[in-house]
């Protein structure tokens, strides 16, 4: 009689889990954005958007590495541009830095007594602000930074200082004391280049580390050593560019301005 057809592989059983590399994805697997939300069920905006975060950095890091090494194997030229394409989409830098201004706005409370009943005279316990949040914005003044870079920066700043104050640390291979000032909230500044030297990390996060500062944002074209660790929350800005290839590698945010 006819040999009939082979059987099937067995499946991998389901405790371990599943590597899946590029080879693995076709067209339908991928959606032409992140952006689309169907299918997600009744999940908080927050969750979604944390699991969109991660998808995408998952994407990146394979398509990054993919590109790298060109080993798409037999990824078809659809897949590939879809992938390209959340490699190449923006964040909105604008949005995430009013975000990490708030977030980071902490208050010290102390308990105070606050008499609610003159009639009965009871105290109710009650909690007071001592002060608002401190957040240090270092600007790499090193030659490498362009003034547009600069001037975007500058600009968001100004609307950032409509509902927050800063303290801004110009910075090069050091940071100089008598540059640093105090960006009050309701302020319009102009974009200052006060410092032309190279780069180092290492100053400015010393110095917010030596202060009692809440949040670091650092912009920069991230064209130096890595620095040492922050004793408070620290995220970077940078180009396009310089987000895809930066000097060293780190966990903490990379925001892509534009």
């Amino acid at each position: 009689g006819e040999q009939g057809p082979a059987g099937a592989p067995g499946q991998p059983g389901g405790d371990g889990g599943e590597e899946v590399s590029m080879a693995d994805l076709s067209d339908e697997d991928l959606p032409d954005t992140l952006d689309d939300h169907s299918g997600w069920g009744n999940c908080s905006q927050e969750v979604k958007d944390m699991a969109k975060e991660r998808l995408k950095d998952i994407i990146k890091k394979a398509g990054e590495e993919c590109s790298k090494t060109n080993s798409w194997g037999s990824v078809s030229a659809e897949c590939r541009r879809k992938i390209m394409k959340v490699l190449e989409s923006k964040v909105d830098w604008k949005k995430v830095l009013r975000y990490f201004v708030k977030a980071s706005q902490r208050a010290n409370r102390s308990s105070s007594i606050k008499r609610i009943n003159r009639r009965y005279a009871y105290v109710h316990p009650g909690k007071k602000s001592n002060r608002v949040a401190k957040v240090a914005i270092s600007i790499d003044q090193s030659g490498s930074v362009d003034d547009s870079m600069l001037s975007k920066f500058f600009a968001e700043l100004n609307k950032l200082a409509e509902i927050a104050e800063f303290v801004v640390i110009p910075f090069d291979t050091r940071v100089d004391e008598k540059l640093v000032y105090t960006w009050k909230k309701g302020q319009k500044r102009q974009q200052d280049r006060v410092m032309h030297g190279g780069t180092c990390f290492d100053a400015p996060t010393e110095y917010v580390n030596g202060q009692a500062f809440d949040g670091h944002n650092i912009l920069t074209d991230m064209c130096a050593p890595k620095p040492k660790s922050s004793k408070c929350q620290r995220m970077w800005m940078t180009t396009a560019t310089h987000a895809h290839r930066p000097y060293f590698d780190t966990k903490e945010r990379i925001v892509v301005i534009d």
